[in-house]
């Protein structure tokens, strides 16, 4: 059994970062990850980079040889990496252990993980393999400070959620340079009414039977929370991904020491004799 993060979210949320940080977190505990450059736009790495998309299909190649624009041009390229899953991906997935843990870093175009199957099809195909998929799904915290950015935030992440059917972990990156806290408490564990009366006031009166529905889909749909995260501190890289792991039953097959817990156990006999 093997396990992957597929991390997820709008350009300039922090994804690469956040990856660096946690394959830096890892190294200092002694914990093996390896991370996986999705974006074929990608130029410069905080981080190993244990397979690349480049090595398949570059933008600027694309762009280059055919013409296209770098939307048109990323699209291509990830219907590009589709059509060759059953080759340069499996292939690749050999070097490493039925056991390993992947996080793949994906580019920032939203359509790629609301709407179009390319990444749908590709966690399909991880699953084939025997992997254990968690979407983690970054969203920057200086974009949630109001009740309609917050709307916005949650309606993007459920998006990617109906559409990529996986377990999923919201986070709010880039807490450390968020001037003041307080900003978002409200939002990380907010209280529907609340945020109904907030919208109301924000928006024109014609919108309210619209501002209803949208609280109440938030409300319904209760796994739309974010957890903050500071890249400052080793407590809340630790504890966001013991929440993914959490996700994806990281862990719940290994054997149980039972060798040791014997051992001990004969000790405190000879000790009780």
């Amino acid at each position: 059994m093997g396990y992957a993060q597929l991390v997820i979210g709008p350009a300039g949320s922090g994804k690469s970062t956040y990856c660096s940080s946690l394959y830096q977190h890892c190294e200092t505990v002694g914990r093996m990850m390896h991370i996986v450059n999705l974006d074929p736009a990608a130029e410069v790495f905080n981080y190993p980079v244990a397979m690349d998309i480049r090595e398949l299909v570059s933008l600027e190649d694309v762009m280059e040889e055919l013409g296209l624009g770098p939307n048109g041009g990323l699209m291509y390229c990830m219907e590009y990496l589709e059509d060759s899953l059953h080759d340069w991906l499996d292939e690749e997935l050999e070097n490493y252990r039925d056991d390993d843990y992947l996080v793949f870093d994906c580019p920032g175009q939203i359509e790629l993980f609301t709407h179009v199957p390319v990444l749908k099809n590709f966690v399909e195909h991880l699953k084939q393999k025997n992997f254990n998929v968690c979407a983690v799904y970054l969203l920057d915290s200086q974009f949630v400070t109001d009740v309609t950015k917050f709307i916005s935030g949650c309606m993007a992440s459920l998006s990617a959620m109906i559409q990529l059917e996986l377990p999923h972990v919201n986070i709010l990156s880039k807490m450390d340079l968020l001037k003041d806290k307080r900003d978002i408490e409200d939002y990380l564990d907010p209280e529907p009414r609340t945020l109904l009366a907030e919208l109301n006031q924000r928006m024109a009166p014609q919108f309210a039977k619209l501002n209803k529905a949208l609280i109440e889909m938030v409300e319904e749909y209760s796994m739309v929370s974010f957890i903050p995260l500071d890249l400052r501190k080793e407590q809340s890289i630790k504890y966001v991904l013991a929440q993914i792991d959490n996700c994806i039953q990281f862990g719940e097959d290994a054997d149980v020491k039972v060798k040791d817990f014997d051992e001990d156990y004969g000790e405190d006999d000879d000790r009780d004799q």
